[in-house]
């Protein structure tokens, strides 16, 4: 058994398998899902665990040379727009309903049990070298 990292073996499994390009969409209980993606759905219940605790953990497993939010987090949902923007300085803001049609070509899904709005992001994987 793995000792650090991401233990959740269904996640683990599929950020193994992510290329530069893929993208990743990170989002809270309530965005739809897309059809297509591979799913890992951590959600356990409301708020568990938390967008910020995914995202934390996923940063420290991928190379992330993009990020896409929706623009409506900087009003709706303040503590994610800082932490976004704490983590991606060129995070590119869009309308909701286009990052829910950009979501519809992520490669991978990683659902939190996150129950305030607009705690979804994007993510463009990079390259580590």
């Amino acid at each position: 058994m793995k000792r650090t990292g991401i233990l959740n073996r269904h996640l683990a499994g599929a950020l193994a398998e992510l290329g530069h390009g893929h993208e990743v969409l990170v989002c809270d209980a309530g965005m739809p899902i897309p059809d297509g993606p591979r799913v890992v759905d951590l959600a356990f219940r409301a708020g568990v665990p938390a967008f910020a605790e995914v995202l934390e953990g996923l940063l420290a497993e991928l190379v992330v040379e993009g990020a896409t939010a929706a623009e409506e987090v900087r009003r709706a949902n303040p503590q994610a727009a800082k932490l976004l923007d704490g983590c991606f300085p060129a995070l590119e803001l869009v309308p909701h309903e286009r990052l829910k049609e950009l979501s519809a070509r992520a490669r991978l899904v990683v659902r939190t049990g996150e129950a305030r709005p607009y705690a979804n992001v994007l993510l463009r994987c990079g390259v580590f070298f």
